[in-house]
């Protein structure tokens, strides 16, 4: 008698286990929460985690418990790579909203690939990311050969420049982007008159800022993020000099203020993929309650980072429809995400191309002057 008892816990046991994991299904982030991207890769996750807070619902309409679990990467390769595997290890998670950085994301999402683990990146604009024709990897942002271009019309059409010193700091991303920054440049008949890579973590800038001295450029184009843009921009200014720094969406956070200071923290431009809060007028609701939430402020990859978690919170769903209301398989998440037009976005409709670039979207200018930003145009990107 009590071992027939004992039998029918042990069942009852297994088959309550069996169905919480059934049940279970949790979405994952990957982006640097600590070092000198933190502050991007917080907002990704963040934003990511405001997605999940207002679509538990609906998942658990289907029965299904939703969570999600963050991954700091570091803005290490190395790092981000493990990440992705110890996602691939957990069954239960369906989806990947990130990276920041393009030289995680690459080998990451090829680390998922296998699993057939979709991601869904708000931020990596580097073109190898999705011209590998991972099945996998998406994103909702701009590439490198839109937005380096349109830095660089930037500099000779708003700016005027005729001779331009380009840097990158030596990571996929800031390579990629200066390089089409410069052909575009010289395709407008500008003087490149250095083009060089300097280490991300290099914050002595006194070689470079001499030859700019000496090179007097008009306009300097550096390709990296805002942790070495800032100290750059501090000790250019220190020395009295003014010269326009433009760059791209890897300048784009309030930390680049802080980390120029007061003096150095102008006239310096970027182009993002991440929309400022004032050019999205339907991110207000959203920007309330990720303050509520958070007790920070909503910025341009967290708004990114919410659209991106709203593709695959979707795409989840989506596939779970297709599968008679029950947690899909990971493949079909996959497939959902690619072959899918996702609405009511932040920053408009999403739907994929073959490689998982998205087909429309649109790039912001923004410009640091007196220690302040201000938008200063759009431009519309479109993908065949």
């Amino acid at each position: 008698m009590k071992q027939t008892h004992f039998g029918l816990v042990v069942l009852a046991a297994l088959t309550l286990g069996s169905a919480q994991a059934a049940t279970t299904v949790k979405i994952a982030t990957i982006s640097p929460l600590s070092g000198s991207s933190s502050n991007l890769g917080l907002q990704i996750k963040n934003g990511t985690q405001l997605a999940v807070n207002e679509m538990k619902p609906q998942f658990a309409k289907l029965g299904m418990n939703l969570s999600l679990v963050a991954y700091d990467d570091q803005a290490d390769p190395a790092t981000g790579t493990a990440a992705a595997r110890r996602v691939a290890a957990d069954k239960t998670i369906l989806g990947v909203v990130g990276t920041l950085n393009s030289g995680v994301a690459i080998p990451a999402s090829q680390a998922l690939a296998p699993s057939k683990v979709a991601m869904v990146s708000p931020a990596n604009t580097n073109e190898k990311v999705t011209d590998r024709g991972l099945k996998n990897m998406n994103r909702i942002c701009a590439r490198d050969d839109a937005q380096g271009p349109a830095g660089a019309d930037f500099v000779v059409d708003t700016l005027k420049a005729k001779k331009v010193y380009v840097l990158n700091d030596k990571t996929p991303y800031g390579e990629g982007l200066a390089a089409q920054a410069e052909k575009r440049l010289k395709a407008k008949g500008v003087q490149v008159v250095q083009s060089e890579g300097v280490a991300g973590e290099e914050r002595d800038f006194t070689a470079i800022i001499t030859k700019i001295q000496t090179l007097k450029p008009d306009a300097i184009y550096f390709g990296g993020l805002y942790g070495q843009v800032g100290p750059f921009a501090q000790q250019l200014r220190a020395k009295g000099i003014q010269t326009p720094i433009v760059g791209g969406d890897g300048f784009d956070s309030e930390d680049l203020i802080k980390l120029a200071g007061s003096a150095g923290a102008n006239n310096i431009y970027f182009t993002t993929v991440a929309p400022p809060l004032d050019a999205v007028p339907a991110a207000k609701v959203m920007a309330a309650n990720f303050k509520k939430t958070f007790g920070s402020d909503v910025q341009g990859y967290g708004i990114m980072g919410y659209d991106a978690a709203k593709v695959v919170l979707q795409g989840i769903l989506d596939a779970a429809r297709k599968n008679g209301n029950k947690a899909p398989s990971r493949a079909q998440v996959e497939t959902a995400i690619r072959s899918g037009t996702f609405k009511n976005l932040l920053t408009g409709e999403v739907s994929f191309d073959k490689n998982g670039d998205r087909k429309s979207g649109k790039m912001y200018v923004i410009a640091v002057k007196n220690a302040k930003r201000s938008t200063a145009g759009t431009v519309n990107v479109l993908r065949k």
